[in-house]
């Protein structure tokens, strides 16, 4: 059983950043592969960044130059560091792993907003 909790949401200015962490328990870290997704109240969980157990990473073309996904694998954490916010992104950020068997894991999420 994978535990992940989401942190380092808040408010921010347009043009600010954050940075997300999301700290996973319970399985190998290293073999997880790791996604963050937002949702916006009332639409589809969308895409953000990826980043596989290879350190293999995929963005949403919105994010690319502007979100760049890591992990660390001895701290068992994937960040997401977001900068040049924009209103748009405003958006509640969650976690996925998936392990090797393909058994997927969500955070409890954390929230984003930004505005002025």
């Amino acid at each position: 059983q994978v535990q992940l909790v989401e942190s380092g949401g808040g408010l921010v200015q347009p043009g600010g950043s954050l940075r997300l962490s999301c700290a996973a328990s319970g399985f190998t870290f290293s073999s997880l592969d790791m996604t963050w997704y937002r949702q916006v109240l009332g639409k589809e969980r969308e895409l953000v960044a990826g980043i596989s157990s290879v350190y293999r990473t995929n963005y949403a073309d919105s994010m690319k130059g502007r979100f760049t996904i890591s992990r660390d694998n001895a701290k068992k954490t994937v960040y997401l560091q977001m900068n040049n916010l924009k209103p748009e992104d405003t958006a509640v950020y969650y976690c996925k792993a998936q392990t090797l068997w393909g058994i997927e894991y969500w955070g409890q999420g954390t929230q984003v907003t930004v505005s002025s």
